[in-house]
């Protein structure tokens, strides 16, 4: 796959990188990303997987612009309020990169149809704050055999994993919804937090499609904002998990 001279000089930093250079940036320019949830997390795992050379990335999200959603969501602006969530990030990524192919679906992801909106991604990237989405998000992931990063954020703290076919997957991390789950919308939460795990989502996905460093498959990376404290723990498969116990 060849570079245009205005993809070798947009890419030139990452081309630079010994554990990237030109294959790395060709398997990101061949590669297609959906991302799940187009807000805080959303928001910047699309712009940073833009600016990097994604070649084609499907957003997925069925909510349009509120004013509070900017507190935290760069991929909107005051303009944009009222639009489809994937509409307006659609245009901010190709007002960043012209490059990258499109493919937005004003949809939520349920059982009956997260196959289907899922089908035919190398990667998937789930920043939803419900579980009910997560879950089926992870069955089809499962089902397709294909990777899916997750991240989750409340108040000052967030998460994120990698699952894979063959270790853990997400519900053997939360086997069902947690009794006292709330969303951002009932705790808060800082905005700069879905800036700083959207960017570890996007840096998780730019690693596990050009084959660089160590994912954090098998691993739960934890990070505290309001400690400015992050560490990693081990993930192990639940023998009992009605996903992927079978396998």
């Amino acid at each position: 796959m060849s570079f245009t001279d205005d993809e070798r000089q947009r890419y030139a930093r990452h081309i630079l990188l010994k554990e990237f250079g030109g294959p790395g940036q060709q398997r990101l320019k061949a590669a297609t990303v959906a991302i799940v949830g187009v807000g805080g997390l959303g928001s910047a795992v699309a712009l940073y997987l833009a600016a990097a050379g994604i070649g084609r990335l499907r957003l997925i999200d069925d909510d349009d612009v509120s004013l509070s959603n900017l507190q935290r969501q760069i991929a909107f602006t005051s303009d944009d309020i009222g639009i489809p969530k994937v509409a307006s990030a659609s245009e901010a990524i190709a007002a960043l990169n012209q490059n990258v192919d499109l493919d937005p679906r004003r949809t939520r992801i349920t059982d009956a149809n997260a196959a289907e909106m899922l089908a035919g991604a190398d990667l998937v990237l789930d920043g939803t704050d419900d579980f009910v989405t997560r879950f089926a998000v992870n069955a089809a992931c499962r089902a397709l055999g294909v990777t899916l990063i997750s991240g989750a954020v409340g108040r000052w703290s967030g998460q994120v994993s990698t699952f894979k076919r063959g270790g853990p997957c997400y519900r053997c991390l939360v086997p069902d919804t947690p009794p006292d789950a709330e969303t951002c919308a009932q705790v808060g939460i800082v905005g700069a937090l879905t800036g700083v795990i959207g960017s570890i989502m996007a840096l998780e996905a730019i690693k596990e499609i050009a084959g660089a460093g160590e994912g954090l498959a098998g691993r739960l990376l934890l990070y505290d904002g309001l400690a400015a404290t992050s560490r990693t723990i081990a993930l192990r498969r639940d023998p009992a998990c009605p996903v992927c116990s079978h396998e």
